[in-house]
């Protein structure tokens, strides 16, 4: 016979709680910590610290863990020691104007500082353009070649007339000028009475009175001359070109004058630069061809000219886009809202006369710009939430280059002519912040993730609550609460503060990791000290503020326990019933844990060896749920049913229950309340029972204990404690009870109790008050003797159902079935 299991251990007040020791948090002065460092994390800080000083392409970071534990605080301390050590070197970028190509705007690399400088150059030397090269075109200089040039045309055009004129006259005509243009017509021959040099058109008469053949001959000639005349007439356009060509390059040599001494001063501030140099030698000659731009006008059309000249100057201004010694000199950059344009840039545009337009000084920078050559640090979820924004960072990181693209250009929205600026060279280490689901799914979903961010660290939920663990964050804590000038914790208030982390963690041996909890804390402590005019945060006003966090988040708490009391949710906490036991759940609620009692049923009947979750046939059953219910199934059938058939049906429920229940902690009390209908045996109600089971009969840990003790503690301390009361919970539990002050002074006056158990045995001794019966040969009053017993029966009855019914004679008497009617 196997030996008898121990029974369940009566846990003593003294393993309820694990206090921190005020007097270990003592600070000393050369302990002093001002910068509120994060606490443990050395995995994680070993793998920022790789990610940050890696150079190689495609080591970007991905940062995973839960909200709060100091993620973004601690890769910016790890950036700002790497930067003390190794500065990184920037660049400045503009964008110029492409004089050849206005819609694909160039861009410039410059060294830091030096494009405010070619900024402030190119104004002034507009500023001087705009003076210089009108008074160039109003000098007298100009003035004369211009005079010069017109009368050496007018003077060709008109030798031009003047020798069709002369070779008119030889044939007897003269060039007379009509009200329509010029025309010839028959030259009177000159008398004594003419004055000299005058010729007179001779009159209709005359000419008629001519002979046939003179008048021929001159109708002829006047023809001839009036065709040549249009042929010189039409030369002279092409002097009226020439002479315009001439005008033009007139104005070209002065504005090339002009301009020579401003441009040339400007350039030797650049001589370093040769995209530079080539951008003002472009100038130079957009300005040259333009110059008649600059000419100054009269009247009406003075205003249009000087806007003019104001547009064309404006196409020579320098678009500062990332300034790294200045405004943009941050080597760090954290995007707030990283939307596509956000990060990539954007090219504005404005109305004029009902229309949009944009040019290369509309270009504004992204993140990615203002970070180049640095750091630029992304929330994971917002990334992820903004249409096209994370298409378009592993373009700009796969290709190495930011490519400014319109995004309505992008989706197809609009086919107008769009900028295209230059794309910029990128070098920058991008460092995702976000939970472990999100960089799991980008592992799964996306093959480009794991070629771009090859370094994963991993953040702990929770720290070991190691002595020095606990010193770190005590000085943590301080500096937290100098940095936002709240009163100074006391000792004794942080070595609450560490208590309360522990509880958060659910261990009594672990700190939750997030220590922006701890501050939230310590501010509304910091609140309730100064109410109370106290000079520092005391242990009472962390208690307070606890107890103020949980009661603003306690709604669902208190209506369920108010339900609880007036018996609309069934949870009895007193007597005993047969295949009933109170079971516990916990859930959150305003970000707080808060644990109830549930009451679990079970029946049993005759059948095919088949445990039903009703939970799961209704789908209010998670997948972890139903695993438990099949793991305590396999459990009856290989203890008690092992050499005969398992003829049993039984059913699980919870009771009253109307979301879904997951998890596997309440099997160990589903696998009582089974136990307790198969043996006919009553459960004590003012037990109740959390803790998994395998299907060795195991109690394994779960979470979330103390909350479910304390919750069952309230229900039964509102109806009034009489030292029947208690828990059962795994024994391994044990080691992480953190529970509330009136839960300990309750089990130390006796009024309650926790059980703690390894053993499905253990356990029903200690909710039915029997011993649980040996498992090879139990007594018969013990629960294993019953639950065989019963088993047999059943057994029995259900192969005398799989036989069938005996047939009987007339008289009575029982005879054999016949060979049809036998079992297989």
């Amino acid at each position: 016979m196997a030996a008898q299991r121990p029974p369940a251990e009566v846990v003593t007040p003294d393993r309820l709680v694990t206090r921190c020791d005020p007097a270990a948090l003592a600070q000393d002065v050369a302990d002093e910590v001002t910068d509120a460092r994060i606490v443990g994390q050395v995995r994680a800080a070993e793998a920022v610290a790789y990610g940050i000083a890696m150079g190689r392409a495609g080591h970007h970071l991905f940062v995973m863990g839960p909200p709060g534990v100091g993620k973004r605080t601690l890769v910016q301390h790890v950036i700002e020691d790497h930067l003390a050590q190794h500065p990184v070197a920037r660049d400045d970028w503009v964008y110029v104007n492409n004089f050849a190509q206005p819609h694909q705007p160039i861009s410039l690399r410059l060294p830091p500082g030096r494009a405010v400088q070619l900024r402030d150059h190119m104004r002034e030397l507009c500023e001087d353009l705009r003076t210089t090269i009108p008074a160039t075109f109003e000098s007298e200089e100009y003035a004369a070649a211009v005079e010069r040039l017109n009368a050496e045309f007018k003077e060709r055009a008109e030798q031009a007339v003047l020798a069709v004129g002369e070779k008119a006259q030889r044939q007897g005509l003269v060039m007379v000028r009509t009200p329509v243009g010029l025309s010839f017509a028959p030259r009177k021959p000159p008398g004594p009475e003419d004055l000299q040099g005058e010729q007179a058109v001779l009159d209709p008469k005359a000419f008629e009175a001519l002979p046939a053949e003179e008048r021929a001959r001159l109708q002829q000639a006047m023809l001839d001359a009036q065709d040549e005349l249009m042929r010189t007439l039409r030369s002279s356009v092409r002097l009226r070109k020439e002479h315009a060509d001439r005008l033009r390059e007139l104005n070209r040599s002065m504005t090339r004058v002009a301009v020579a001494h401003a441009v040339d001063d400007a350039k030797a501030h650049y001589t370093d630069l040769p995209d530079v140099l080539a951008y003002f030698e472009a100038m130079r000659n957009d300005i040259t061809e333009k110059a008649n731009h600059f000419r100054p006008t009269q009247g009406e059309e003075a205003a249009e000219g000087d806007a003019m000249a104001e547009v064309d100057l404006a196409a020579y201004e320098i678009n500062v886009l990332v300034d790294a010694a200045g405004s943009d000199g941050a080597p760090m950059v954290s995007v707030d809202h990283p939307t596509c344009q956000q990060l990539i840039g954007r090219v504005d545009h404005i109305a004029r006369m009902g229309t949009l337009v944009t040019d290369y000084r509309l270009i504004k920078p992204g993140a990615l710009h203002r970070a180049n050559g640095g750091y630029v640090l992304i929330d994971a979820f917002k990334l992820l939430s903004q249409p096209l924004a994370w298409d378009a960072l592993k373009r700009a990181l796969l290709s190495a280059h930011i490519r400014i693209e319109s995004l309505a250009e992008m989706i197809s929205l609009v086919s107008t002519v769009q900028l295209e600026p230059a794309p910029i060279p990128l070098r920058v280490k991008v460092v995702l912040f976000g939970e472990r689901e999100i960089c799991e799914l980008l592992q799964w979903l996306d093959r480009d993730f794991a070629q771009l961010f090859r370094v994963i660290a991993d953040f702990s939920d929770d720290l070991p609550r190691a002595q020095d663990t606990q010193r770190a964050l005590a000085a943590s804590l301080r500096a937290q609460a100098h940095r936002q000038a709240m009163l100074l914790p006391s000792d004794g208030a942080l070595a609450r503060l560490v208590d309360q982390g522990a509880r958060e963690s659910g261990d009594a041996t672990r700190i939750g990791a997030s220590v922006r909890r701890l501050v939230d804390v310590m501010a509304e402590a910091d609140h309730h000290a100064r109410r109370a005019g106290r000079e520092r945060i005391e242990v009472d006003d962390i208690v307070t503020a606890v107890a103020a966090r949980r009661r603003r988040a306690s709604r669902i708490d208190e209506r369920l326990r108010e339900e609880v009391e007036r018996g609309m949710l069934m949870i009895a906490t007193a007597g005993e019933r047969v295949g009933q036991i109170n079971g516990l759940m916990v859930y959150e609620a305003g970000g707080e844990t808060f644990g109830e009692p549930v009451r679990i049923s079970a029946t049993t009947r005759l059948g095919d060896g088949e445990v039903i979750d009703i939970q799961r046939e209704t789908h209010l059953g998670g997948p972890v749920h139903a695993k438990g219910v099949l793991i305590l199934a396999a459990f009856l059938g290989a203890r008690y049913s092992r050499l005969q058939p398992h003829a049993i049906h039984g059913s699980l429920v919870f009771e009253q229950t109307y979301g879904i229940v997951e998890g596997d902690s309440a099997s160990l009390a589903e696998l009582l309340a089974l136990l307790s209908s198969i043996a006919d045996v009553p459960i004590r109600q003012s037990v109740a029972v959390t803790g998994s089971v395998n299907q060795f009969g195991d109690v394994q840990p779960i979470g979330g204990v103390n909350e479910k003790i304390e919750g069952f503690y309230d229900a039964c301390a509102a109806r009034g404690l009489d030292g029947t009361h208690g828990v059962v919970l795994p024994q391994a539990n044990v080691a992480q009870l953190m529970l509330r002050d009136d839960v300990i002074e309750a089990v130390a006056a006796g009024r309650f109790t926790l059980h703690a158990v390894q053993h499905v045995d253990q356990a029903i001794e200690v909710v039915t008050g029997l011993p649980a019966g040996a498992q090879a040969a139990p007594l018969p009053d013990s629960v294993s003797g019953r639950i065989l017993a019963r088993l047999r029966e059943y057994a029995r009855l259900h192969e005398g159902e799989r036989r069938g019914p005996r047939r009987r004679r007339h008289d009575g008497a029982a005879h054999p079935p016949r060979a049809s009617e036998a079992a297989p």
